[in-house]
């Protein structure tokens, strides 16, 4: 399997030159060059396996530049560090499904990926000799993952930027008290887009990219939608066992990448996965686009959801190149547009195209706390971006139609929100209760690209 940029300025690359270059050298993103459908016959033989089993067979599908055993062995350390043996177990709440995604070493949706590809990134590096710069920006999950993922590896150094002040006090000390020689923690004084913009800029810059060999965690990285792919598909097979047919997913997201990995997920499972539910917060620029057609940049608004706070997507472009006909051109046409004009434009049969493959609804503060404090009287608890994903799915909701909802971190990572909401706190988990006490670095620099690259010079393997 090889891989393109969306831009269409490389030669075809293996799985293992993407995972390291992370965003392409001519500015776009990679995909593979195929994504096949998934014959019957191989999905009633994928019934029954675990979520270990299940990743290696839909991986391998898309790696065949890692030996098989090397790649069973990345994945079996990857997943060894959660603490629900289903990996992401599917819980019926009030009509509906919710996935948990959260029982990973950050209570975050991120560590399905983060973990197997910081295994990747050590993999490869100890086979090439080399060192890595990871450098990204996080809204808020992201970021611990990312850095639970490669702290105390050899050869990477991690440089992680988040908005500061507005993320949840609980993800802010889960990036800052990882005091490993190798963490870096920096607070871009602005918003998540800021801190987006200036990693896609320094990536962009090749010389620079290449010297200090820099790579990337953010979901432009190709790998962690391939993990992410894997737990639609766990939960479309689990409930076809059930009898319960096609499948609905709705998806809280802001940077367009979950929700990109349903997409892949549903081109190899057709007549399976039957919609994707696009949920958003007040930062409605997907919902806009879905809706109506509108990509165009507003301002952010802070929420109780803040991983979504977003108004650029940084995923979008994949999903462009697939509603442009695979037209690389094209893609690079629009993307330019939009970044001279922060707008774009589609035609009417383009505009069919998007509400066929996607739904969306935006949901608004009151609605996600009501959510909350709804489902708890049902005794569970949802963070507020799940809260997000189950208020949106209920207008979608059909009889007959199993929805799954994703449960993107835990409550106790957002316990302000889930107190509004119903009074109470959501209960600590074991991993988060001497949280605030551990010592925690980080430094706050303004949202300047010149500053960032030169703290990468300074502190870079």
């Amino acid at each position: 399997m090889k891989y393109l940029s969306t831009r269409g300025g490389i030669t075809p690359i293996p799985f293992s030159e993407a995972v390291m270059m992370g965003l392409a050298t001519d500015g776009g993103l990679l995909l593979p060059e195929k994504i096949e459908p998934v014959a019957d016959k191989t999905i009633v033989a994928w019934q029954g396996l675990s979520y270990q089993e299940l990743a290696f067979e839909v991986m391998s599908r898309f790696i065949d530049d890692i030996p098989a055993p090397d790649l069973r062995d990345l994945i079996n350390r990857s997943y060894a560090t959660f603490s629900h043996p289903e990996i992401t177990p599917l819980v019926a709440v009030d009509g509906m499904r919710i996935m948990e995604l959260f029982h990973g070493p950050t209570l975050a949706f991120k560590d399905v990926a983060l973990q197997f590809l910081g295994n990747v990134f050590e993999y490869l590096l100890k086979k090439s000799g080399e060192k890595m710069n990871i450098l990204g920006a996080t809204s808020g999950d992201t970021g611990s993952a990312a850095i639970y993922g490669v702290r105390g590896k050899e050869n990477i150094r991690i440089f992680i930027l988040h908005p500061h002040k507005r993320v949840s006090p609980v993800q802010e000390l889960q990036m800052t008290t990882v005091v490993d020689d190798n963490v870096f923690n920096i607070a871009v004084q602005g918003t998540f887009d800021d801190g987006q913009a200036i990693v896609k800029e320094i990536f962009n810059d090749i010389p620079f990219k290449e010297k200090y060999h820099l790579g990337a965690v953010n979901s432009i990285n190709w790998a962690r939608i391939l993990a992410q792919v894997v737990y639609y598909i766990q939960a479309t097979l689990r409930l076809g066992q059930e009898g319960g047919g096609m499948v609905d997913f709705s998806v809280p997201t802001g940077n367009f990448g979950d929700i990109f990995a349903g997409y892949v997920a549903r081109l190899m499972m057709p007549g399976r996965i039957r919609r994707l539910i696009l949920a958003t917060n007040e930062n409605d620029l997907l919902t806009r686009f879905v809706n109506h057609g509108d990509y165009s940049v507003g301002q952010v608004r802070q929420t109780s959801s803040p991983s979504m706070d977003i108004q650029v997507a940084s995923n979008f472009e994949r999903y462009l190149y697939y509603l442009h006909g695979g037209d690389a051109n094209r893609t690079r046409e629009s993307m330019a547009q939009f970044a001279s004009s922060g707008l774009m434009a589609f035609d009417a049969s383009q505009r069919q195209r998007i509400r066929e493959d996607f739904c969306s609804r935006s949901v608004t503060e009151e609605e996600t706390l009501a959510e909350i404090a709804r489902c708890a009287k049902d005794r569970y608890i949802l963070d507020p971006h799940t809260a997000v994903g189950v208020r949106a799915a209920r207008d979608f909701q059909e009889e007959g139609i199993a929805i799954v909802c994703l449960a993107t971190a835990h409550p106790a990572k957002f316990g302000a929100a889930v107190e509004r909401a119903t009074g109470s706190q959501a209960e600590l988990p074991e991993a988060l209760v001497d949280l605030a006490t551990r010592p925690s670095r980080c430094s706050v620099l303004p949202a300047d690209s010149r500053v960032i690259r030169e703290y990468i010079e300074n502190n870079g393997v």
